[in-house]
């Protein structure tokens, strides 16, 4: 990593100006936050989203049943998308009318997308729905609420290292563009007698 590069600045040099070592101590504070900070926003950041998914599982397995369906029609399918970055699950699956009973025991019929690949009338297959007979998803597992909660991690451990780096880059830039600055400002001083010493001129 390039901030690591301004650490030689802290070495003992006859020729190191105030400005090295103001970038030195930048890079110093950008890598302590990269290796210590960052991983610890993302530890934090996985640990909340696991508690609320965690939560969000335990609520879905609560709400959400599975209940057997019988096909009472099928429907016509859509036209499949002939581009498979595209295409959904749903083309994958058969477009239904079907009955079914609800947990509260009432019955219900609707149009559904079931499972079975050449559904005929009569076959039975299964659904999720919640508490009122309404179809819904499958309830969300233990393992994919914790892959969901170690990527939120990941992904915010590195967005914070990134605007740290990004906040580096921008100090050293405006600290170099200074420094150019200064120069340019003494040479307009310099420049106008520059070999001229000693020329009796």
């Amino acid at each position: 990593m390039r901030a690591i590069a301004g650490l030689w600045r802290w070495r003992h040099n006859p020729l190191r100006r105030a400005t090295d070592l103001a970038e030195a101590w930048v890079a110093l504070v950008a890598v302590l936050l990269i290796v210590v900070v960052a991983p610890i926003i993302g530890v934090a950041t996985g640990s909340l989203a696991q508690g609320a998914l965690m939560q969000s599982v335990q609520e879905q397995h609560k709400n959400r049943r599975e209940v057997p369906a019988t096909v009472v029609r099928k429907l016509a399918q859509p036209p499949l998308d002939s581009d498979p970055e595209t295409s959904t699950a749903r083309d994958a699956h058969s477009r239904v009318v079907a009955n079914w009973k609800a947990p509260d025991g009432a019955h219900r019929t609707g149009r559904v997308l079931s499972s079975l690949t050449t559904p005929h009338p009569g076959d039975r297959f299964m659904l999720w729905v919640d508490g009122t007979g309404q179809v819904v998803g499958r309830p969300l597992d233990d393992a994919t609420a914790t892959t969901h909660a170690a990527l939120a991690g990941f992904g915010t451990a590195a967005a914070a290292a990134g605007l740290v780096e990004g906040a580096r880059r921008l100090i050293v830039w405006r600290m170099v563009r200074r420094r150019y600055d200064r120069w340019d400002r003494a040479w307009d001083k310099a420049g106008p007698d520059w070999g001229r010493t000693g020329t009796g001129s």
